[in-house]
């Protein structure tokens, strides 16, 4: 109905305006969460070093530099399905996001999902010819890797969508996580390499307490949504299994210092570390999980640092 004024229908929603250029590629970087892409890209050349620590191989810069971008690629393009995916729930749960706010449609961003698949997989390739070692070993390991992490980021979203199969889910972002360490290790020739599983195993078992932490934190909004462990168990149970994780974690941490590369006395390099995981108890028991979370985090970041220091002095 048109008003005495002549202006336009008064039940006419105006449509927004259409984003512009650079908008939309702000939108689209934005679709690949990058502060959660630094801590992934800086993990491959970490895996890198500790792998290379125990020969006496040189560091090949060029085939590590596209290892790493091969990552960040992999892990923008896994974020940016896992919104596509979510499109309709973040229209209310989360309506900032790309998607739900129109900065980018559905159909750009799965255009640029697919763009950073080719260039993650380009990378990977020129990674792997770059590598002046390059072996059958080093080929195997490498694309296994990359294939089954490819796999398990899929298979997360789509197929058996196992982000809503409670510790299933927890476990492939878990292997995911651990997996980038693994990749660095495995693109210079070296996956063999002891400290590289027992680092593996710290960051796999502290990540994995934390998102039962988180999925503690997010109970009520994951309600006809998803299947996670404090809906079957309970929040108590499950932040007392996520400390027993923890523990282990230090186990991991531990071992190299007593079977070596390191001398044991190095451990004290892992002191900051080591207080941040062994004093949670109390915020668990109190069920501050949001503070749980963020100091697993940390502790994950501190542990990274102690053992580079403990290569370095």
């Amino acid at each position: 109905m048109v008003d005495c004024h002549g202006l336009k229908p008064s039940n006419q929603e105006q449509s927004l305006p259409r984003p512009s250029m650079a908008g939309k590629l702000g939108a689209a970087i934005e679709l690949m969460r990058p502060k959660n892409l630094i801590l992934a890209g800086a993990t491959v050349p970490l895996g890198a070093f500790f792998a290379l620590q125990e020969s006496n191989a040189s560091f090949p810069l060029l085939t590590v530099l596209l290892h790493t971008l091969a990552v960040i690629f992999f892990m923008g393009a896994g974020n940016a399905m896992n919104d596509i995916k979510d499109a309709d729930i973040d229209r209310k749960a989360h309506p900032q996001r790309p998607i739900p706010s129109e900065r980018i449609t559905v159909e750009d961003a799965t255009r640029f999902t697919s763009l950073l698949w080719i260039l993650s997989v380009l990378s990977h390739v020129g990674g792997l010819l770059s590598f002046g070692e390059l072996d059958a070993f080093t080929v195997v390991s490498t694309v296994s890797i990359y294939i089954i992490a490819a796999v398990l980021m899929v298979t997360y979203d789509h197929g058996p969508a196992t982000k809503n199969k409670g510790l299933i889910g927890n476990s492939v972002i878990s292997l995911l996580v651990g997996a980038v360490i693994l990749y660095g290790g495995a693109g210079v020739g070296q996956l063999d390499t002891s400290l590289l599983w027992w680092i593996f195993g710290v960051v796999f078992t502290t990540n994995l307490a934390r998102e039962m932490v988180k999925d503690c934190m997010d109970m009520e909004a994951d309600e006809g949504m998803r299947q996670t462990l404090p809906m079957k168990y309970g929040k108590e149970k499950v932040r007392m299994a996520s400390y027993v994780l923890i523990m282990a974690s230090l186990v991991c941490l531990y071992m190299p210092f007593w079977l070596g590369p390191f001398a044991f006395g190095q451990l004290v390099l892992q002191t900051p570390a080591i207080l941040m995981l062994i004093t949670l108890n109390g915020p668990l028991f109190k069920g501050d999980d949001e503070l749980v979370a963020g100091r697993i985090r940390a502790a994950m970041l501190l542990g990274l640092i102690g053992f580079v220091v403990a290569l370095l002095v």
